[in-house]
């Protein structure tokens, strides 16, 4: 099929309201570009860290529907192979690829003694799933556990001290994957979206039950036109080109994706459509419900950071309301969330690799 993500952002900016825009990622785009070089990358960005203190090295493996799932492994070169070493997953933003923001996290917590494990999730990046960009909530929950199986066959990682970091959407995909695994011992979010919970109701309860039904009714009605062989439509996601109406919050997500501080297009795709979600998938959101049960992970522990300005914070709120103990929630002052992706001097990089040293202790296994 052939793809018109441009007709796609047309269409969507003139069906929708803009709360209900707002709530998959998606504002009215005008003919204003704005120089990608022109943004700010300062501030201690630095998505792109590579250590010297760590190898990487490229790994593949299938999750239970048979997707082959893309991963980076992370060893810090000390590494004792013939011991048993604790190792944590790293999941990326929704939308982003593993080399958005948790390559860096794997690289920053490699540096500290662990085996990380980040990975793309599928339909994005380097792993597989047709179509590209889509929705697929379950699946993802999935590509976790499978992370897993894959960790638990490393001779050097002890099978009983594996934790798992979600960044972003990332932090509901981890703990719907958590709830069903017991094999993550420890669960830590950073900068969480629920992203069940942005889909239905909006950034602080924006979104009316008539906003919803409308993206439902564009889905559908889009299934119909690619069912017959249409185009392809994509929505949400991060703005392509910023306009004196741009929202603050995708201004910030701007920032990050569409500049150099951050912009990554993986092999195959384009610029159009990265961040991009396909719109009859997106509404499977709708029925994504990650909190429900949260309760049950309880007595593995769970961490939650946020930033204390970020627009998302009410999510790492909520999840830490519902959550039993062990739990603790922390605010990163004057951090806001996409602040957490990237700029390494607010990102609390020692309380993780503290929270994960304690979480999983050395047992003793043998090799």
């Amino acid at each position: 099929m052939t793809i018109d993500p441009r007709r796609s952002a047309r269409r969507l900016a003139t069906s929708r309201s803009a709360g209900a825009a707002l709530a998959l990622g998606l504002l009215t785009a005008a003919a204003i570009p704005v120089s990608a070089k022109a943004q700010d990358i300062s501030n201690n960005a630095n998505n792109f860290y590579v250590s010297e203190q760590v190898t990487v090295q490229k790994v593949t493996f299938k999750n239970q529907y048979g997707l082959r799932v893309a991963g980076n492994l992370f060893m810090p070169k000390t590494l004792d192979r013939n011991a048993s070493n604790a190792a944590i997953i790293v999941g990326h933003p929704m939308g982003a690829v593993k080399e958005q923001s948790s390559n860096l996290y794997a690289t920053k917590l490699a540096e500290r003694g662990f085996v990380t494990l980040s990975l793309d999730l599928s339909f994005w990046g380097e792993s597989e799933g047709q179509p590209r960009n889509a929705v697929a909530p379950e699946m993802y929950a999935e590509d976790f556990n499978a992370a897993v199986d894959f960790l638990r066959t490393q001779a050097f990682v002890d099978r009983e001290r594996i934790g798992v970091l979600g960044i972003c959407g990332s932090g509901s995909f981890v703990i719907s994957a958590a709830k069903i695994d017991p094999r993550m011992k420890a669960i830590a979010t950073v900068s969480m979206y629920d992203m069940g919970s942005a889909s239905r109701n909006g950034l602080r309860q924006g979104q009316s039950l008539a906003q919803r039904k409308q993206m439902i009714a564009a889905a559908a009605e889009q299934r119909d036109v690619e069912f017959a062989g249409g185009k392809i439509e994509y929505v949400g996601g991060t703005t392509d080109q910023l306009t004196a109406e741009t929202d603050p919050i995708q201004r910030e997500f701007y920032d990050f994706y569409r500049t150099p501080r951050g912009e990554f297009t993986p092999k195959g795709s384009t610029p159009l459509l990265t961040t991009h979600p396909t719109l009859t998938s997106s509404v499977k959101f709708m029925n994504f419900y990650p909190f429900n049960d949260i309760e049950t992970i309880s007595p593995r522990p769970m961490l939650f950071i946020t930033g204390d300005r970020a627009h998302s914070r009410e999510f790492s709120e909520d999840a830490f309301r519902r959550a039993a103990e062990p739990k603790e929630l922390v605010m990163v002052p004057g951090a806001g969330h996409v602040d957490l992706y990237d700029r390494v001097n607010p990102i609390p990089f020692d309380r993780l690799a503290s929270f994960f040293t304690t979480t999983l202790p050395t047992t003793g296994a043998a090799k």
